[in-house]
């Protein structure tokens, strides 16, 4: 089995997501204490017993996702499967900051701070109500993507993330993404629909969002991962510092390419995708493109039980 770590991004979050890993691991109880000390407050609080609303808000989802992905792969490392088994890892969005970190290219500490920097940049980069992002099921990338450029006019409307071979999401100015989603089901599209999001993400009314993390990212030391990260905008692996840099400032305003990384990394060799965090919604898309790949939700302390055990039949 050649194994990647694949870890997911905003909309997995759920109120008590890793509380059993931090109860059952104390090595993942300290990934939380490291983030609520990196960000002077109890994120984990709010994580485990807090208003849903408030979680769901960007910068606190976003590391707040980091962290539970994080207490899975060190309670995973406990059960004595680690970075060293891992082929690749890689995250969808926010979920590469989780990937880097795992893979050692920066601290819990300094994700933390990231995201949250990060956070709170795509929030403010958009008024709220003035974008807006969609789903389209049932038509190929290309084909959103003429779409998205149809609608566009004079405003922004682009694809935002290749979820998989029939499920594309769009981003840009609300009154064009609504156009798409029109247009798309005139084109065939089996759903075309707003998504419930605070701001219109991977798109290039992000760019202001994109300079503040150039800034951030230019102060934090980042070290070669020990292994290959695929990256979101690339969708190969990287290992050099200062491309990951670039590709990080780069994935801000530009397309998360989630499908053509999976299938990068099966026709790589990987074999088994274990998605380490909150929800499972990776899984669902991998199955779609890797149809041959064995995928794994790995997400609480049964879960990391049954996947250390399965490595061991």
């Amino acid at each position: 089995m050649s194994l990647a770590f694949v870890f997911p991004g905003q909309g997995a979050q759920t109120i008590g997501m890793g509380a059993d890993l931090a109860q059952a691991y104390p090595e993942a109880r300290a990934v939380f204490d490291e983030v609520d000390d990196a960000l002077g407050e109890k994120l984990s609080a709010l994580i485990w017993e807090g208003d849903a609303d408030t979680l769901t808000l960007t910068e606190n989802a976003q590391p707040a996702l980091m962290a539970t992905s994080m207490a899975a792969v060190r309670a995973l490392a406990s059960e004595g499967i680690s970075i060293s088994d891992v082929s690749f890892v890689a995250g969808h969005s926010l979920g590469e900051y989780s990937a880097l970190c795992a893979a050692g290219a920066f601290s819990v500490s300094d994700a933390a701070k990231l995201l949250r920097t990060r956070g709170l940049a795509m929030q403010s980069a958009v008024p709220v109500g003035e974008g807006a992002m969609a789903a389209i099921l049932g038509l190929g990338v290309d084909d959103v993507d003429a779409v998205a450029q149809e609608a566009a006019g004079d405003d922004v409307c682009q694809v935002a993330n290749e979820n998989d071979p029939m499920q594309t999401v769009i981003s840009g100015s609300k009154a064009a993404v609504e156009r798409a989603v029109d247009l798309a089901k005139e084109k065939g599209a089996k759903r075309a629909l707003l998504l419930p999001v605070s701001a219109p993400f991977h798109c290039a009314l992000m760019t202001p969002a994109a300079e503040v993390m150039q800034s951030a990212l230019a102060d934090v030391d980042i070290q070669p991962p020990s292994v290959p990260v695929v990256s979101n905008v690339a969708a190969t692996g990287v290992s050099d510092p200062a491309e990951i840099r670039s590709l990080l400032v780069k994935q801000v305003s530009g397309r998360v390419r989630w499908s053509t990384s999976v299938a990068w990394m099966a026709e790589n060799g990987v074999t088994a995708f274990w998605e380490l965090g909150a929800g499972k919604a990776l899984s669902g898309m991998i199955r779609r493109i890797a149809k041959d790949a064995e995928t794994r939700a790995v997400g609480d302390a049964q879960q990391v039980a049954e996947a250390a055990a399965s490595t061991k039949d």
